[in-house]
């Protein structure tokens, strides 16, 4: 029943007006309003002026017929067309007003409409905005091409020591050129399920390669090496670019990276300012006026420009030196991802867009990186992440024993090199899940069980991007010092590997665990397969050595956990700095 039929014609909402025609059985919408209804059942009465059966100038209704001397309701009046004049007003037609019901649903399409426009524009001005606030300069050839979201990612994050920007001229060397200060190598294993933050030493002694580097006019101007220099100056000295510090990176530890991202001192005050300030901890009072951080002992939450003054004091905590600094430095980046990953920062619209607009404002990113999009993709990866798996580990150092006065340092072998090996071979420095763990069982088990004698063991070896000779050096050396008699080089492998691989047949195994067991092959070396006819028609093993190659006599099994001399923490405890 409609609106009117139940006696409240006044007040209506525009929905209540479809009614029933009993006619064609469907609704319609009436817009003008009818009669009031009884609201109590009961006989019809007869029109005003007559009596129930009494006669009328009008033909009898059907009811009449059917029904005589009951109580005849007056005869329906024909509504009147809209378009015809009303009586008394000759030829004047009624002005047509919108209906409360058109009313509504055109005002609500239109503001909806206007809504969803604005939204859009909006939404689409203020990526553009972000957009234009990101800086990005050319990676030079340096890196992998970018991140892959299938793939291990290793980015190059780097703190330059340059005062740009209000209120930093007071820091220090303030006509700094901005140097590799601070310098991160951040590993995501191809799982997500674990990730590695290696700080680099700004004073360790390296060897800077050659660097072609891209000029403001479109050229490319080699900017020439230099050897045994702090690793600091590959980033600013002599014009030098962050895709030099990414050749010094990838000369250092054979590891390249994908991308890179520089900071500068404004990025810290405005990336914690953004998030509501950080949580971190001091084991005793410290008074640094280096740094001007001025806090007590204890956990404080710092934000702005006490979060610079804290990132950047080193001679109130630990042996007073770059070192120190470092593991300052690592407590305070745990610190800051764990508030990125906490729901107080996820789900807070303010604070998302906020760091939005610190973030593309802060860093300058290489051009694989130069877009909004390209910059969420990259963070939806890193969300993956537990921050109880990412662990922040340093490049294990000693004092250079060149220096009478220590002010430098060098690698301390062969710690590094199982460092920088695990990384590149994507191992864990923490526990992670039990799938990762049983996938690395089964190919240990490729290596159980009887081995061949060494002079029953035939393998045709090939070069797969190894360097030049490392055929025939392998097999000079398993001939003449392992008595692998029964090998021989077999030239170039088809394509470049970037692992070495030992391919067999299952017949074979016993040969392949002999073989793995002489060169320090790990298990995923081993390649279950076919074997291949040698040069006498013998079936043979297949050795191709790949771009992992070190050398005949140097293993190639990866270190399953860290050196017991390299200091780790992961990012989910809170540590106070002494």
């Amino acid at each position: 029943m409609d609106a009117q039929g139940r006696g409240r014609a006044e007040n209506i909402d525009p929905a209540d007006q479809w009614v029933l025609n009993p006619n064609t059985g469907e609704y319609e919408l009436r817009l003008t309003p009818s009669a009031p209804q009884s609201p109590v059942p009961g006989p019809r009465r007869a029109a005003p002026g007559g009596t129930a059966g009494s006669r009328t100038t009008t033909a009898p209704s059907r009811r009449t017929r059917e029904a005589p001397g009951r109580d005849v309701p007056p005869p329906r009046r024909r509504r009147p067309d809209p378009d015809e004049p009303l009586p008394g007003r000759r030829g004047r037609r009624p002005v047509k007003k919108k209906s409360r019901a058109k009313k509504a649903l055109l005002w609500t399409g239109g503001t909806m409409a206007f809504v969803v426009l604005t939204a859009a524009t909006a939404g689409y001005l203020y990526l553009k905005h972000l957009n234009d606030n990101i800086t990005s300069v050319s990676d030079d050839g340096a890196s992998t091409g970018g991140f892959q979201k299938d793939k291990a990612i290793n980015i190059l994050l780097i703190g330059t020591d340059k005062r740009t920007g209000k209120g930093n001229d007071g820091y220090g060397d303030s006509g700094s050129v901005g140097h590799a200060d601070t310098t991160i190598l951040l590993h995501v294993s191809k799982d997500r399920s674990n990730a590695t933050a290696l700080s680099i030493p700004r004073d360790l002694i390296v060897d800077i390669p050659d660097c072609p580097t891209k000029q403001a006019d479109g050229t490319t101007r080699v900017i020439r090496g230099t050897d045994n220099v702090r690793f600091n100056t590959s980033l600013g000295q002599d014009g030098r670019t962050p895709s030099c510090t990414m050749r010094t990176v990838t000369e250092l530890t054979g590891i390249t990276p994908d991308d890179f991202m520089v900071a500068d001192f404004n990025a810290v005050k405005t990336l914690t300012t953004a998030v509501g300030g950080v949580e971190v901890c001091l084991g005793k009072d410290i008074n640094d006026p280096d740094s001007h951080l001025k806090l007590s002992k204890g956990r404080h939450t710092i934000e702005g420009e006490q979060a610079l003054a804290f990132v950047r004091t080193r001679h109130s905590v630990g042996f007073g030196g770059d070192l120190s600094r470092i593991q300052i430095q690592q407590q305070f980046l745990s610190a800051l991802m764990r508030k990125l990953k906490s729901n107080d920062t996820l789900t807070n619209p303010s604070k998302m867009l906020k760091l939005a607009e610190a973030g593309t404002k802060a860093l300058t990113v290489d051009s694989k990186l130069d877009s909004i999009g390209k910059l969420k993709d990259l963070g939806m990866e890193l969300g993956k992440l537990n921050v109880k798996n990412l662990t922040f580990t340093t490049v294990p150092v000693v004092d250079n024993p060149a220096e009478k006065v220590h002010a430098t340092v060098v690698l301390k072998n062969p710690s590094a090199q199982q460092v920088f090996q695990m990384i590149r071979d994507d191992v864990s420095f923490t526990e992670v899940k039990k799938k990762e763990k049983a996938a690395k069982d089964a190919a240990a088990d490729r290596l159980k069980g009887t081995q061949a004698p060494a002079s029953e063991v035939r393998v045709r070896i090939l070069n797969g991007g190894a360097p030049a000779g490392s055929a025939q050096e392998t097999l000079t050396w398993l001939q003449n010092d392992e008595g692998v008699t029964k090998s021989e080089n077999a030239g170039n492998a088809p394509g470049e590997a970037g692992r070495t691989t030992l391919e067999y047949a299952p017949d074979q195994a016993a040969q392949a665990r002999r073989l793995a067991a002489i060169m320090g092959l790990p298990g995923s070396a081993l390649k279950p397969g076919k074997s291949v006819t040698n040069s006498q028609g013998l079936p043979a093993m297949t050795l191709t050595l790949g771009k992992d190659f070190k050398g005949a006599g140097v293993p190639l099994t990866p270190p399953t956990k860290a050196p017991s001399d390299v200091r780790k923490t992961t990012a989910d405890k809170v540590e106070c700095a002494k």
